[in-house]
């Protein structure tokens, strides 16, 4: 990922400090001198800048690298762990999770809602209380907390901070999340798609380039970084892709028509599959999502066993995705895809290798670059850790705004 310029224009103050706090934190320690190099800012803007994030307590010193020949020892800057935190929770039918990031975006305490319940008012209740209580088990100063970010699925209404209509959560129509939230807590909230918080966490790992994120959930969606930038589209709604049509003979979606990829994907589908060809037993009941989570398990691990018709459920599945995953690479010249959500973990052992099958000489470039298929290297909470992302990249984003208002400035003088 390339790293950002700043300017050395006045009254910019703002936007280069997260210029250099950016540069740190992707190469993890630099020098003054490495740091002017990389940012295009003066040694004197430079000594400035990592005076005011030493005093803030954001960067701290780490040693010193000898200099070459007689020159004098540099001493390196890297970013302060401890100097703010951030919460992230992933709302999805099947699983709520909150987590609490360092400034460096490890995972330094997570813990599930056990108030789990279709009801907002009593899921937000029980969101805000885990909050509380990841934050108390962190030993983490409440001040150093900078605010909650929140993934939750599609549609969402980005102004308004709204949840609108999840089809996958009948109770939640037009849900004020984020003021909701933001008064049970006291902390500022943002709100964004679970897949566009999964892609930001992928690229906050440091998988930059331009990949589809490929998510696995109760539904599934498509996160998208373009360039290293996230995609968000004209609403911050991008990635509804569940309702592309991958088997025409499928089963019936809500949306009325047959063969969605959303509505084959999910696990009571692929468990009436399993049912239907004898590899579970009768008698499983497709509302009793407990039951059905468990069934899906089983699937999953008998399809990892080896040959058989559990496996042949679970390919087919790929090829679904994987016809999915062939447009939206042509159309956009993806890198790669990278597969990550609630139900990915049990996929792996066969979903990967037979996207990859699948996906095989259907690249139109792949004589010009090779396209990879990976799952997330985050795990589990990668909807949650991408959440929080979302609260530090504030931090280390340089806001064009600042700028522009800046040369506004001095262009009027």
């Amino acid at each position: 990922m390339s790293v950002r310029r700043g300017t050395n224009l006045d009254r910019v103050g703002g936007f280069n400090d997260a210029v250099v706090l950016d540069a740190i934190r992707r190469s993890e320690q630099l020098s003054r001198v490495e740091l002017a190099e990389a940012t295009g800012l003066s040694g004197q803007a430079i000594s400035n800048i990592a005076r005011r994030l030493l005093d803030a307590g954001l960067v701290r010193e780490a040693g010193r690298l000898r200099g070459v020949g007689l020159g004098k020892p540099r001493t390196l800057l890297e970013l302060e762990p401890t100097g703010q935190y951030a919460v992230g929770v992933h709302l999805d039918p099947s699983v709520v999770t909150v987590v609490l990031l360092d400034l460096t975006g490890e995972v330094v305490a997570r813990r599930p809602v056990d108030q789990y319940a279709d009801d907002p008012d009593v899921l937000i209740d029980g969101i805000a209380k885990t909050i509380e209580e990841v934050i108390a088990a962190s030993g983490a100063p409440r001040d150093r907390v900078t605010g909650v970010g929140i993934a939750a699925p599609g549609p969402i209404d980005v102004e308004r901070g709204v949840v609108v209509d999840p089809p996958n959560l009948s109770a939640w129509h037009l849900v004020p999340l984020r003021d909701e939230l933001r008064e049970r807590t006291g902390l500022p909230i943002v709100l964004d798609k679970d897949v566009t918080a999964a892609a930001s966490a992928e690229k906050w790992a440091g998988q930059g380039g331009s990949f589809l994120f490929f998510y696995l959930g109760t539904g599934v969606g498509a996160g998208l970084v373009i360039g290293d930038e996230i995609v968000r589209g004209s609403s911050s709604n991008v990635g509804e892709i569940g309702h592309v049509i991958v088997d025409p003979d499928g089963p019936v979606c809500y949306c009325g028509r047959r063969g969605c990829v959303g509505e084959t994907s999910q696990p009571r589908y692929l468990v009436q599959q399993a049912v239907a060809a004898g590899v579970l037993a009768q008698g499983i009941d497709i509302e009793d999502r407990p039951a059905v989570d468990a069934a899906f398990a089983q699937l999953c691990a008998s399809a990892a066993d080896g040959p058989g018709a559990a496996r042949e459920i679970i390919v087919a599945l790929a090829w679904r995705i994987a016809k999915v995953v062939e447009d939206v690479a042509n159309l956009l010249d993806l890198e790669r895809v990278v597969f990550g959500g609630p139900h990915w973990e049990q996929l792996a052992p066969v979903l990967g290798d037979a996207v990859r099958d699948a996906l095989d000489d259907r690249f139109l470039v792949r004589a010009v670059h090779p396209f990879e298929v990976a799952g997330t290297a985050l795990g589990q909470d990668v909807g949650a850790i991408g959440a929080a992302s979302l609260v530090l990249d504030q931090t280390f984003s340089p806001n064009p705004s600042l700028l522009l208002q800046s040369t506004a400035v001095v262009a009027e003088r």
